[in-house]
């Protein structure tokens, strides 16, 4: 197991692009288009950007171009307006996104900021460079990342954060923003439904999302057990589980019914509402995620536990504290990181997580539950 090292923070390439500092007025009146399609954790991760925009040019008009359902996350930004990419049905193809394009341009955009740099966004850059509109495009630093996880030639050190990458866009934009002054968001009242589910807060409240899109970055499901065990045990904790699915719903009945302390929020709550719920948390425990990024946002402290991925990669948590991480041991996996997402690792490499014991992940909760204490 390790503690995940100091994460330098990169500065924006604003300067070196040329673009000059605007005035106090910049950005008056303007309508920018922000394109960040999927998954969860990367459109969670625009929120802090956009919001840090706005604060620091707050004439501006924002128009999200992606899924409906990630709308909650923008309900309480000012200016900000999503609108649906329906990919599967209406948008699909060539000739969808043609559709999709016009839309767009009757909302008169002005600048378009593209937070995802995929081929439908690429298709949708050469429809409005029909009509001359500035479109900047995310580096996403490919080849870094490439070296970043060879197996072979590998260079391990920390690149740019996402984050940054994103508020890049914007210094291109001749918006450059102070990472300085971005803050996480303000707490949301929970649901009067949500506050009957959990039955009070004479708790502390423990938020713990155990599953992630690929084996990689999860840890063993036994482990995480032991856990919940522990924390169970100690009757200080209510412990709110997070997950979506059939299969791991089925998985969190069980933790419900074995331990009494816990409440399994898979099927109870709109996504809206557990995010009011999340923002109420004293922690969140979680994978290299998108729960991870949600708590985040609020600046609730949260534990990542990362396997085959790495925070050099740029995903860590926004403004967390580098050491609210814990990180397979990379003396005994020396190949680690061996991909961005936890979908690639070779042979061998399939329980690095269990280099970080049970004892560990609650000593470092216990560490951080006193750590918010003590301020």
């Amino acid at each position: 197991m390790e503690i995940a090292p100091k994460i330098p923070i990169a500065h924006s390439e604003t300067a070196k692009n040329g673009i000059e500092e605007p005035a106090s007025s910049a950005g008056e009146g303007l309508h920018i288009l922000v394109i960040r399609l999927s998954a969860m954790g990367d459109v969670a991760m625009t929120v802090p950007i956009i919001a840090a925009l706005l604060e620091q040019y707050p004439k501006v008009k924002i128009t999200v171009l992606t899924r409906a359902f990630f709308s909650p996350l923008f309900s309480e930004l000012n200016n900000v307006t999503v609108y649906e990419a329906d990919v599967k049905g209406k948008h699909k193809g060539v000739f969808g996104l043609w559709k999709l394009y016009k839309e767009l341009k009757s909302l008169h955009i002005d600048m378009v900021a593209d937070m995802h740099n995929v081929l439908r966004s690429n298709i949708l850059r050469l429809y409005f460079k029909l009509g001359s509109i500035p479109f900047v495009q995310v580096d996403k630093g490919r080849a870094g990342k490439k070296a970043l996880t060879s197996l072979t030639h590998k260079v391990f050190e920390p690149l740019k954060t996402t984050h940054q990458r994103y508020a890049d866009i914007f210094g291109k934009l001749a918006m450059p923003i102070d990472m300085e002054k971005a803050n996480p968001l303000p707490k949301r009242a929970i649901a009067p439904s949500t506050k009957k589910l959990l039955k009070g807060k004479e708790q502390k409240w423990i938020g713990i999302a155990p599953f992630a899109a690929f084996n990689g970055k999860m840890y063993p499901l036994d482990l995480m057990e032991k856990v919940v065990h522990s924390l169970n045990k100690t009757s200080g904790f209510k412990i709110l589980l997070f997950g979506g699915g059939e299969r791991e719903k089925t998985i969190l009945d069980k933790w419900e019914r074995n331990f009494e302390n816990s409440i399994n929020l898979v099927g109870k709550l709109t996504f809206k509402e557990e995010l009011a719920l999340i923002s109420q948390l004293n922690l969140m425990l979680a994978m290299d995620s998108g729960n991870a990024h949600l708590a985040a946002l609020f600046g609730i402290p949260t534990l990542t536990l990362w396997g085959v991925t790495h925070p050099y990669a740029g995903f860590y948590p926004f403004k967390q504290d580098p050491q609210n991480a814990l990180l397979a041991d990379r003396e005994q996996f020396p190949l680690i990181p061996t991909s961005v997402y936890g979908n690639k690792y070779p042979p061998g490499y399939e329980n690095v997580m269990r280099t970080i014991a049970p004892e560990d992940v609650l000593s470092k909760i216990e560490e951080m539950i006193n750590r918010q204490l003590s301020r």
